[in-house]
């Protein structure tokens, strides 16, 4: 795993997450990215894409992982992060096995 142990703030990872999110039934379309784009500044989102961008998705899962048990949340943000999160999913009008499969591993991971 590349730079397990990454630093990231809540907001950059919020943005790998929602990139994540966005990759996993293999089609990032335009809308998605632009859903991203508007929950952040321009420089994070394009220092984490960058980053996204070499990672593969167990690489992705693991630095979620290590990123959240390092940040503490608020059940507040949590449910925040959750709605986005679904919000990304739904975003093309479809709620597709390979989302609902990565939900089930956030649900895990994150809440």
């Amino acid at each position: 795993m590349k730079n397990p142990n990454k630093n990231w703030s809540k907001k950059e990872l919020k943005v790998y997450l929602l990139l994540l999110c966005a990759q996993t039934d293999s089609v990032q379309t335009q809308e998605e990215i632009d859903l991203i784009r508007r929950k952040t500044d321009s420089a994070t989102f394009e220092s984490v894409y960058q980053e996204f961008q070499k990672d593969d998705e167990d690489t992705g899962i693991q630095k979620i992982e290590a990123a959240v048990g390092k940040l503490q949340f608020s059940q507040m943000e949590l449910a925040e992060l959750k709605k986005e999160i679904h919000q990304l999913f739904r975003s093309d009008n479809k709620f597709s096995a390979s989302e609902r499969y990565l939900d089930r591993i956030l649900d895990n991971i994150v809440y």
